[in-house]
């Protein structure tokens, strides 16, 4: 290349603009390139790199000078507000479903002969609940009549009982009051059956406030409803870890605490088991639709989509491990998620002696456009298996530790009959997408489904084996 010179010998002063706009496009490409890099191998979306960057630019106000317009263009381009944007989003959250009918609960169970029966009811003689909850004694059964019970909260002592809607569901609003500043109803230490009954509104000041707190013991939930609480259901860890939590065929959702931090559809801390099954978890406020650090998890046969609305982050979350055997569910997460991890395993480092994640039969739908995990796994598991699954959108698995894959499978969205509305059965099953049993040495669980997932909150049992991969077997006819 011919380098003009003035007289002095020095290189003109195009020359050297020429060199920088060069050193600058080189220093771009690789900047963009490195980013790609990172993008692809951390299964992060765009936004969640921008955040990253942001938190390591505070405090440097030269460069997040230099860089916001680059950043402003960036999160336009990907449709990814900053975190000061989001937190200035509303969280809507809409008013409750009607009030469930008699013939929308199950028929009450038999009263065994010599049972004392308490009956509460809007038209008395006994109107609050609180009261009961002070005068039932071991082995009776609470009656609740359909109706709304405002500011009823109680705390329940007791050590068995049967507390039940009837005649409908019957409705709790907090109403700005909580049991012993926890939640609407506190439950502890005893072996309780609760079914037919919706918590709504419940708020704290330390922002935990609970349809339930659940502070040891054994409780089995049928048919309830968690909506518009800081904390859907919250049980506490415990000392000696022995309490059990079973829900079935109940529903969580719009759990939020204004926007300043999470607020989880279901927590659960380390106690011995939890059970999940039926049941439908939707539109978080930036917490996870269901959390758990108990020792054992079954979850099986619900939904778990966060949807239109919601601002979830894990759909699905056992941040110390234990044995998790996740199998036939369907799990989405939205565009608007808080991070792109559906499913995670072990984030908080783990605590108890087996650490194994079963994941067969799901279906697992990311709608964001540009990236995202199905699965995370952090170092130290014992085993991981997953089998069956039906994989939609962007995203992988990351897992360092024995993996054991069998016959998942990657769909299109053409492959679903009506994804924009949740409708994920397939229209066109192939035969790609037969489902494939584990080999008998593949691993002693087999983990293998039995039922599926019908909306609302229920669950059928199959009549055969199953014929596809995902949670659903009906397809599209």
């Amino acid at each position: 290349m011919t380098v003009t010179r003035h007289p002095s010998g020095k290189r003109t002063r195009s020359t050297w603009l020429w060199r920088a706009l060069l050193a600058a496009t080189i220093v771009a490409a690789a900047t963009a390139l490195l980013g790609w890099y990172l993008y692809r191998e951390t299964g992060r979306t765009p936004g969640e790199l921008m955040d990253y960057a942001d938190r390591r630019m505070q405090g440097h106000t030269r460069i997040e000078k230099l860089a916001a317009p680059v950043m402003r263009a960036l999160r336009s381009a990907f449709n990814a507000p900053s975190v000061a944007e989001r937190a200035s989003l509303p969280f809507v959250v809409p008013p409750p479903p009607p009030r469930r009918s008699a013939a929308e609960i199950p028929t009450p169970a038999r009263i065994p002969y010599g049972t004392r029966v308490w009956r509460v009811s809007p038209d008395g003689p006994i109107r609050r609940i609180a009261e009961v909850a002070r005068l039932a004694r071991n082995g009776d059964i609470v009656e609740i009549e359909a109706g709304d019970y405002h500011q009823d909260v109680a705390v329940w002592e007791q050590t068995r009982l049967t507390i039940r809607g009837v005649g409908g569901a019957a409705r709790l609003l907090a109403d700005g009051r909580s049991a012993e500043g926890k939640a609407i109803w506190v439950i502890r230490r005893g072996e309780f059956d609760i079914s037919n009954i919706d918590f709504i509104g419940a708020r704290a000041d330390d922002a935990n406030g609970a349809g339930i707190r659940f502070e040891g013991g054994r409780l089995r939930l049928r048919g309830c409803l968690f909506w518009n609480n800081q904390m859907g259901l919250l049980a506490s860890d415990e000392t000696t870890p022995t309490s059990e939590l079973i829900i079935e065929d109940s529903e969580f959702a719009y759990s939020y605490v204004n926007n300043q931090r999470w607020g989880h559809n279901l927590y659960v801390g380390k106690i011995r088991s939890l059970t999940v099954s039926g049941s439908y978890f939707h539109h978080a406020g930036i917490g996870h639709l269901l959390k758990s650090r108990a020792g054992v998890n079954d979850i099986r046969y619900n939904r778990l989509t966060d949807e239109i609305g919601g601002r979830a982050s894990y759909e699905l979350e056992f941040p110390n491990g234990g044995v998790a055997r996740v199998i036939g569910n369907l799990i989405q997460q939205q565009s608007g998620t808080e991070n792109s991890v559906i499913v995670s395993f072990g984030a908080e480092g783990y605590v108890w002696p087996l650490n194994t994640l079963y994941l067969a039969s799901n279906t697992l739908i990311n709608d964001h456009p540009h990236g995202g995990t199905f699965l995370r796994v952090a170092r130290g598991s014992d085993h991981v298996i997953t089998a069956n699954n039906l994989l939609v959108g962007h995203g992988g698995y990351q897992v360092s530790d024995p993996l054991t894959v069998v016959n998942d499978v990657r769909a299109d969205w053409e492959d679903l009959t009506l994804p924009m509305r949740q409708d994920y059965r397939l229209a066109r099953p192939t035969a790609r997408m037969a489902y494939r049993p584990l080999a008998d040495g593949a691993d002693s669980a087999r983990p293998t489904a039995s039922a599926q997932y019908v909306h609302p909150h229920s669950t059928k049992p199959l009549a055969n084996a199953p014929a596809v991969v995902g949670a659903l077997q009906d397809t599209t006819p």
